[in-house]
């Protein structure tokens, strides 16, 4: 009787509790997985996975600081690491990795109580890595015991030079060159550390509100922005996108600036022709749609990747004026394909660069982008140059525009172009700039181009130049 009572009791201790992960804590491991393994892009994943897992408004909060603010520093995070768990990194699994780094940015750079940030990070790493549960736990109790600036000096104490300013300003040692060398171009090396610093800054939503489209300008929606006319910034920015329909968009004030450049160099005359000759995503194309709009110009873009183009499309959807976006090589394409067989009387050239503008906003492209890439880079921009030449009618402007700061992709393309096509004359970049901006931009270098910075300017580190063809 006593067998039988016992084989119909459950055995409790054969199917134990299951532990609850938090779900920020899921999204944000899940994302940097991505990153690592697919080469995923956060600001693009982020919200998909934001939104599948639906959180709420503050677990959402939660899961991007883990997300950005993890990738931003995961340079020092490892250096951490590596002194905690007495190994290098490369010798840890890479998801225990991202378990701890995770684990380091609550320690660290948040106001999650100890126990919270070890607990939840330990029961994660019995999700992915059973067996490395304990590892994690003992990493994370000893990196708990010791505060942040304390480990700033240990980690300090490890290197020298370039290379100690690097990992705790968590950049690779090549892009700390590269930017410095960009600031000393304009006298102004000394301000290094305050971009890197501005690098791991969390950025705040920035918004543009298409000109010309609606009863309501930047002012109306919220609080101006500093330099551009069209955009602003406000406390519910994807509420406020969701309401307009496309006339409201999220974009970076410096883009902004670099479609303004390009539309506002001089007077428009009615029925211009108007390029976007690598336009994905789309967001100054929209800038460019709306003013040809206002202004009566015509507007094509062009984008090589069918997907982006897509989003190109979408980007333009306000704007009530037809716009042809095309898919091909931006180094190829004709201008009788693109529907103007006299050549365009403006051209945008937001060329691909490496992205070292806008490591605020996508803090993992400074892992990805190695100094090999860069003449790779300067080869395209130089191919696509020509081309936007061959295309721009006689007395066109064109704008020569990179995210990027680094000087071989900034005035060394440039230069080199300029040599090559001595039908080129400069504008004066910096003068038509301070005409469209809403107060005075800081500005150094040479008159004929303009470099926006982030921990001078609040935006995205743009590169604009504008050229015009002689007529």
């Amino acid at each position: 009787m006593n067998d039988e009572r016992r084989s119909r009791t459950p055995d409790r201790r054969r199917a134990p509790a299951q532990v609850r992960v938090s779900p920020p804590r899921i999204v944000a491991f899940e994302v940097l997985e991505a990153v690592r393994d697919d080469e995923a892009y956060a600001n693009l994943l982020l919200p998909n996975r934001i939104e599948r897992s639906r959180l709420t408004e503050a677990d959402a909060a939660l899961a991007t600081e883990l997300t950005y603010g993890t990738l931003r520093m995961l340079g020092f995070y490892d250096a951490v690491i590596a002194i905690a768990a007495g190994r290098p990194v490369d010798r840890i699994d890479p998801p225990v990795l991202d378990v701890l780094r995770l684990g380091v940015h609550q320690l660290l750079s948040t106001r999650v109580p100890t126990h919270a940030a070890v607990n939840e990070q330990v029961v994660i790493a019995k999700r992915v890595a059973p067996t490395a549960s304990g590892f994690v736990n003992g990493v994370l109790r000893t990196i708990s015991r010791t505060s942040a600036e304390e480990w700033r000096d240990a980690v300090a104490a490890e290197y020298d030079g370039d290379a100690r300013t690097a990992v705790l300003a968590s950049h690779p040692e090549w892009v700390v060159r590269a930017l410095r060398a960009a600031l000393d171009g304009e006298g102004r090396a000394d301000e290094v550390d305050d971009l890197l610093e501005a690098d791991n800054a969390a950025p705040r939503v920035n918004l543009v509100a298409l000109p010309g489209l609606g009863d309501e300008d930047a002012a109306a929606l919220g609080t101006p922005n500093r330099f551009s006319p069209i955009g602003f910034t406000a406390d519910r920015p994807l509420a406020l996108v969701a309401a307009h329909e496309g006339r409201v968009r999220v974009q970076d004030e410096g883009s902004q600036l670099a479609a303004l450049a390009l539309t506002r160099a001089a007077p428009v005359r009615p029925g211009e022709r108007w390029l976007d000759l690598c336009a994905g995503p789309g967001g100054k194309t929209a800038i460019l749609a709306a003013e040809a709009l206002a202004a009566d110009a015509t507007l094509v873009a062009n984008e090589l990747v069918p997907a982006r183009a897509e989003l190109v499309r979408r980007a333009i959807a306000g704007v009530p004026l037809e716009v042809h976006v095309a898919v091909g090589d931006g180094r190829e394409t004709a201008a009788v394909a693109l529907g103007a067989e006299g050549g365009f009387d403006r051209i945008l050239l937001d060329a691909p660069c490496t992205g070292l503008g806008a490591l605020r906003r996508r803090p993992e492209a400074r892992w990805r982008k190695q100094p090999a890439d860069v003449p790779e880079l300067t080869r395209l921009q130089g191919e696509l140059f020509d081309h936007a030449v061959r295309l721009l009618a006689p007395g066109g402007v064109l704008a020569y525009v990179t995210c990027s700061p680094h000087t071989a992709e900034t005035r060394g393309t440039l230069r080199a172009g300029l040599q090559r096509h001595p039908e080129l004359e400069q504008l004066d970049t910096r003068a038509v700039l301070q005409s469209v901006a809403r107060e005075q931009l800081d500005l150094a270098g040479d008159a004929e181009t303009v470099q926006l910075w982030p921990h001078r300017h609040g935006t995205d580190a743009m590169f604009i130049a504008l050229v015009r063809r002689s007529a």
